[in-house]
């Protein structure tokens, strides 16, 4: 169907219930669009419609899809076309436009639409707040959010809810601010506001990610004491510090202890496992916990190989490494050819040439990207 009649039929004076096949006609159109540019004016001409400028989705596919494309120019003639509409002065609607900006690292237009607001009276609450400090956090402007989150409830009269606060911690512990991100929950607690495992999780990953064992481990009695039920990313966190702080041993605990609690141990908390084990050197039980993703019908990912094929041939396991290089290629993985090629060194090494012929030639002839490997004699 063209897009001109799409239009007829969308401006027809049908009954409402006729317009939900035609929004999707026009979406399904905008997703087909291969340039750009039409894409661009297509979204222009589809705004128009009052029912269309309702449909979030289609907002934040389309400037996801210009994003990922770094077309920021187009994002801009997208959002700031907008603005010709009626819906401009609803709050919700200018948030959204603030969010947009801010999922494709353009602050400064977000910050624009934020401080536009105030001519055209939408009221600015705490939900174009949270839209402006989620703006910040989602182009890296860290350092802004604190500052926003200080400064503009005082001067616009603004109580600061639990997303707030939530984004500013979230934000200190990309930061490596650790102690702020940790007094913002004294704050809360004095605003009456009561932190979430959204909150107590952000920390838990922040802390335990970057070295912070024991202001991890305050954190989480903190969640206990509060009766707070832990979920996966809660023991996700923990066991990646304690694969950090290569106490391995206590990890295997706590998956057993998630079993127990029946949380379901992911692919990141056998990878946690795992990278303990590799920490400690341990090759049979890093082997062994590699085994258990396929016994918990789980499937391993790129991150895994790029753990233990390294760690294999350094530890003169060439055989489980070329094992893995097989299954690499099997599930159709996309990884840097030098990881390949180490173990191709590592097989001829062992004077294991038929094996190191075969990976060569596995490589040179996958069918979803070709591997251009070389023994080295070849070189």
């Amino acid at each position: 169907m063209s897009l001109s009649r799409i239009f007829r039929r969308a401006f027809s004076t049908s009954v409402e219930s006729d317009f939900t096949p035609t929004l999707k006609s026009i979406s399904r159109d905008l997703y087909r669009e291969r340039s750009l540019k039409q894409l661009v004016q297509k979204f222009k001409k589809s705004s128009e419609i009052k029912l269309f400028r309702a449909k979030t989705n289609i907002y934040r596919d389309t400037v996801h899809r210009l994003a990922s494309a770094k077309c920021f120019n187009l994002i801009e003639e997208i959002l700031e076309h907008q603005k010709k509409y009626e819906d401009i002065s609803k709050e919700g609607f200018s948030a959204r436009l603030i969010s947009l900006y801010g999922r494709s690292d353009m602050f400064e237009h977000a910050q624009k639409v934020f401080d536009e607001m105030h001519d055209r009276k939408p009221a600015r609450t705490v939900l174009s707040l949270n839209a402006l400090l989620g703006a910040a956090l989602n182009s890296k402007k860290f350092d802004l959010v604190g500052g926003l989150f200080k400064e503009l409830p005082k001067k616009l009269s603004i109580e600061p809810d639990l997303i707030s606060y939530n984004t500013v911690i979230k934000a200190f512990c990309e930061m490596g601010s650790f102690d702020l991100a940790i007094s913002m929950l004294d704050e809360m607690e004095k605003k009456g506001v009561e932190p979430d495992l959204i909150t107590f999780n952000t920390l838990l990953h922040g802390l335990y990610g970057k070295g912070q064992f024991l202001h991890g481990e305050k954190i989480w009695d903190r969640m206990k004491k509060k009766n707070v039920i832990l979920d996966d990313r809660s023991y996700n966190a923990k066991l990646l510090g304690l694969a950090l702080e290569k106490k391995t041993k206590e990890a295997v605990e706590l998956v057993e202890e998630m079993k127990s609690k029946e949380v379901e141990p992911s692919l990141f908390s056998f990878t946690a496992v795992i990278k303990g084990f590799v920490n400690e050197g341990n090759w049979e039980e890093a082997k062994l916990w590699y085994n258990k993703i396929g016994q918990s019908n789980l499937a391993p990912d790129r991150v895994i190989f790029n753990i233990l094929i390294p760690f294999f041939c350094a530890k003169g396991e060439v055989d489980l490494a070329f094992e893995l290089c097989k299954e690499i290629l099997k599930r159709k993985f996309l990884v840097d050819v030098s990881l390949l090629q180490l173990v191709v060194d590592g097989l001829v090494k062992e004077s294991k040439m038929e094996e190191a012929k075969k990976l060569v030639e596995l490589g040179k002839f996958n069918k979803y990207a070709r591997y251009s490997l070389k023994l080295p004699s070849d070189e």
